[in-house]
């Protein structure tokens, strides 16, 4: 039985899709294998991602998921996945929720006029669904506290370090595969 899974791209860069996290679900696919439909949606105006656009679009996606789908998020991508999820959980809890180089929004984290903070944010989330975050040491782009202050406002979520790895994870999803693949074990 093939799994689906729905990557949400990162944004605030020119052709973030196609030239950036594009070879995030390409390593994605390769460690995956078959077993694992990846629907990789373009988001609205990626260069300048907002939550309302984003998070409409990412409910139309939600939408056409199936039981037991796992969802991935990477960059501004993973918090506008995360807080549309506390926002309005999904009919059909996600298998699983991996975010990658998450930033956070609130105090010490990045600031938002669209985004409110939201201190207890794992309570929001579907209880049944696992959360993940991974973040690499040597990210320029979201400092390594953000895991830290994730962590915090998601207690129940594993978080990976990964040592020396930059805000794209050297392009490497191994790590998430792994988590994906152990999840899918426990969780026909």
């Amino acid at each position: 039985m093939t799994r689906q899974l729905l990557f949400v791209q990162g944004g605030g860069g020119e052709n973030t899709h196609d030239a950036w996290d594009s070879k995030l679900v390409e390593s994605l696919e390769r460690e995956l294998g078959p077993d694992y439909d990846i629907r990789y949606p373009r988001m609205p105006d990626e260069d300048e991602p907002k939550f309302a656009p984003w998070s409409a679009a990412l409910r139309n996606e939600l939408d056409k998921l199936e039981d037991g789908a796992v969802l991935v998020g990477h960059s501004i991508g993973a918090t506008i996945l995360v807080h549309s999820l506390a926002e309005q959980p999904p009919e059909r809890p996600p298998a699983g929720i991996f975010l990658v180089a998450m930033p956070f929004i609130g105090e010490d984290g990045w600031p938002s006029d669209e985004i409110r903070p939201e201190p207890h944010l794992g309570a929001k989330l579907p209880a049944s669904s696992p959360v993940y975050l991974y973040q690499g040491g040597a990210d320029d782009t979201v400092a390594a506290k953000h895991a830290d202050l994730n962590a915090k406002a998601i207690p129940q979520a594993v978080v990976r370090r990964l040592p020396g790895r930059d805000h794209q994870l050297d392009n490497d999803m191994s790590e998430v595969a792994a988590d994906i693949r152990d999840l899918s074990r426990r969780k026909p």
